[in-house]
């Protein structure tokens, strides 16, 4: 399926930046330059064996300011990570790093940083991005510092995941540990934490089977519908509900959607491609019914060892779906002839249950229409500007990824031969969304 559109993108924070051709047309977007760009990173810190970690991290998700269409806002995640060579142990590249929203404004061909926003509790105090603790969204992950020192969990801590930035100037923020969605004011303290277990600050509550989230898959992707009344939130990967063996195979994720004024909650199914993906990493508005999920495998586009194959924005509508909500609040939420949702699979197994799924339809495909090649593993960010540019940012790890030996070696995008930084794309779309 061809899809006539003009790419280009800016980088941020960490950023660098190029230009993607096209084979259509050559133009950028209207109202955006070609591309701009912003200044080098800085180092954040220096692992053992001499690698460093870059101050960047932008690009988990992407927010534009509804008041203001040069401004954008990009989200860090936990912080630079890798996985330890013990088992569930996790190796934190800066065991103090805040969680952080990147705000900066195009100014002609240049992005220029703002302001960094440092995520905070209620009380206003730094958040780590560390795991939570047993009954609290724990992942069961041991947090490790650079030496190999324990450190202790955090019922705070936020791997911040999905980001909305609302007209009153607040942000919510979703991750991927409770799930947690979080209430900020516009200086990065908390107003509201909410998320399956009750014990956030305000006192209301997630889906209780939400908490079956698979550890470090929870709720990648969160947008706010137009009216501003709604949170809207996409699970990356299907549950673990009720184990991961039972859902094996499954390619059913949930959406949620949440009032803000009265805190009401209802779930659909939305089926992914296949099984095999990573899952969706974002969710972006169009109308108070419609959708933009971003779906993705893990792998590098121009990776000649293991390319990527899939990475694909898709427009679904909740218009007709099956409310699968449970109204009793079970851990396993809502069962169909004794089955979790997980456990249907997918779209024939939904269809036996009697649900009607999302409907979806393919808006882009990044790796078969950007030229000469989509270079990254990690598209992460979406949002729509206007009716029909897609902004699409990357989340490049703070330059660095897992050495398999308890450390860090630079991430090196094989396309390129260059460490991965973030980027924004803008995808001018033929036919306008809305």
């Amino acid at each position: 399926m061809k899809l006539p559109y003009v790419p280009s993108f800016l980088t941020a924070g960490a950023l660098l930046l190029a230009v993607a051709a096209c084979t259509d047309h050559v133009f950028p977007p209207a109202g955006f330059p070609l591309f701009a760009e912003a200044s080098d990173p800085k180092i954040l810190a220096t692992a053992p064996n001499g690698t460093v970690i870059y101050n960047g991290g932008f690009g988990s998700a992407l927010a534009t300011d509804p008041n203001d269409p040069n401004i954008f806002y990009l989200l860090t995640d936990r912080g630079p990570n890798s996985g330890g060579v013990a088992a569930n142990s996790i190796i934190f590249g800066k065991a103090d790093f805040t969680p952080q929203i990147g705000k900066f404004r195009r100014d002609g061909d240049k992005l220029v940083l703002l302001e960094t926003i440092l995520l905070k509790n209620a009380a206003g105090q730094l958040l780590t991005g560390l795991p939570n603790p047993s009954g609290q969204g724990s992942t069961g992950e041991t947090p490790l510092d650079l030496t190999g020192k324990t450190l202790n969990p955090d019922s705070d801590g936020l791997d911040s995941e999905g980001l909305v930035r609302a007209a009153d100037g607040s942000f919510w923020v979703s991750d991927e540990y409770g799930p947690h969605l979080v209430h900020f004011d516009a200086s990065g303290k908390t107003i509201e934490r909410i998320n399956p277990f009750g014990s956030g600050t305000g006192g209301r509550v997630l889906p209780k089977v939400l908490a079956k989230r698979r550890p470090n898959r929870g709720m990648e992707g969160l947008t706010i519908t137009p009216d501003g009344k709604t949170l809207v939130g996409l699970m990356q990967s299907p549950l673990y509900n009720p184990s991961s063996s039972a859902v094996s195979g499954g390619t059913i994720l949930r959406v949620l959607t949440f009032d803000i004024t009265s805190g009401e909650t209802h779930q659909y199914a939305y089926v992914m491609e296949n099984s095999s993906l990573t899952g969706c990493s974002e969710v972006a508005a169009i109308t108070n019914t419609t959708f933009l999920a971003l779906e993705r495998d893990g792998n590098y586009g121009g990776d000649p060892a293991k390319p990527a194959k899939f990475k694909k924005v898709f427009k679904f509508d909740l218009a007709g779906a099956t409310d699968i909500s449970d109204p009793a609040n079970g851990e396993n939420g809502k069962l169909y002839n004794g089955q979790t949702v997980e456990q249907l699979k997918n779209t024939a197994g939904l269809q036996s249950a009697g649900i009607t799924p999302v409907t979806k339809t393919l808006v882009l495909d990044l790796l078969a229409q950007i030229n000469p090649v989509y270079p990254h593993d990690k598209a992460e960010g979406l949002a729509l500007i206007g009716n029909s540019t897609l902004a699409i940012s990357n989340d490049d790890d703070f330059g660095v990824i897992d050495n398999g030996a308890n450390g860090f070696a630079a991430k090196i995008l094989p396309a390129t031969g260059k460490v991965d930084r973030n980027r924004i794309y803008f995808v001018n779309l033929a036919t306008p969304l809305k």
